[in-house]
């Protein structure tokens, strides 16, 4: 049966992020409210960027496609995440779960290479500051975004279709509030060496070629703002990146300790909790990241009020 695209299972059942009942009224109430916050601040920040002619520069055209991403990545798991929350069937048929699954890898390395492009842009602003329109001009803006959404959607169509082929027999209980590929793979019973390889060299492609982006980029911005004589310099250049360099943080971050983990009894609740918090939590503080540190959105957001 292996490598047939034929499954005995015609749903899944989640078992969400808690199996405590009394639990489940509370959480479904702020995680309401977290995704009411994600909604508005990332609809707010792609409204000011496309509305406000100041922000139509290559920095917030890429933010606007993270916001975009981060409404579409939340849309994807909080929803059905809620509804679990609040009913006795937990489930999700094969065809939802194939759906969630690609959307899930496909707006998460959207994200991911979203950040390498935006490090770039900042180390031209600050390294190359006088080459800056020449570099990041319109048509380079769009190639990037193109040749990231395209390389995105590739990625997520392999690894879905790597997943899927596979023969589910053992159980329909993914342990997890959410269709990611550990807990899938772990209910197959074919042999998943090939398709665990092929996907680690696609998610490894993208992150180290990201993460490689990012160091470069940053090591170069680090050297260039510590040779301005200016204390006002150095915190002007600095607050340029700031706000980028503490999304790369705490996506980055989220990501290779839910990766670099052992395997312990714990692991199944530390990688539910760091799965919600790049999925749920993330989305949301992006929007706040940008609007509290950002003096342009700031002028933006009070010129859109009056």
């Amino acid at each position: 049966m292996e490598g047939m695209n034929h499954t005995s299972v015609t749903e899944f059942i989640l078992l969400g992020i808690t199996t405590y009942i009394e639990l489940e009224v509370p959480l479904f109430v702020i995680f309401t409210l977290v995704y009411i916050l994600t909604l508005l601040g990332n609809s707010l920040i792609c409204l000011l960027i496309v509305t406000d002619p100041h922000l139509h520069t290559p920095m917030y055209y890429f933010l606007c496609h993270l916001s975009f991403v981060d409404l579409c990545n939340s849309s994807t798991t909080i929803p059905n995440m809620l509804t679990d929350l609040i009913t006795v069937q937990k489930t999700i048929t094969f065809s939802g779960c194939v759906v969630q699954l690609f959307c899930v890898t496909l707006f998460g390395n959207l994200e991911g290479v979203l950040l390498g492009v935006m490090a770039y842009d900042r180390y031209v602003a600050i390294c190359r500051p006088l080459l800056y329109p020449v570099i990041m001009n319109q048509k380079t803006c769009v190639h990037f975004a193109v040749a990231t959404y395209l390389w995105s959607v590739l990625s997520a169509v392999v690894e879905t279709i790597l997943t899927f082929r596979l023969h589910f027999c053992r159980s329909n209980i993914i342990d997890h509030f959410f269709c990611d590929f550990s807990p899938l793979l772990k209910l197959s019973c074919s042999d998943t060496t090939n398709n665990e390889l092929v996907i680690f060299i696609l998610v490894s492609f993208v992150g180290i070629l990201s993460c490689g982006i990012i160091t470069t980029s940053y090591c170069y911005i680090i050297s260039t703002i510590l040779r301005i004589q200016s204390l006002k310099g150095r915190y002007k250049a600095f607050s340029t990146c700031a706000s980028h360099f503490t999304q790369v943080s705490l996506f980055y971050g989220t990501i290779f300790i839910m990766y670099l983990q052992p395997q312990s009894s714990s692991s199944k609740t530390q990688s539910k909790v760091l799965s919600l918090f790049y999925t749920v939590i993330i989305p949301m503080l992006n929007p706040i990241i940008y609007s509290l540190r950002n003096h342009e959105v700031k002028r933006a957001l009070r010129k859109l009020v009056h």
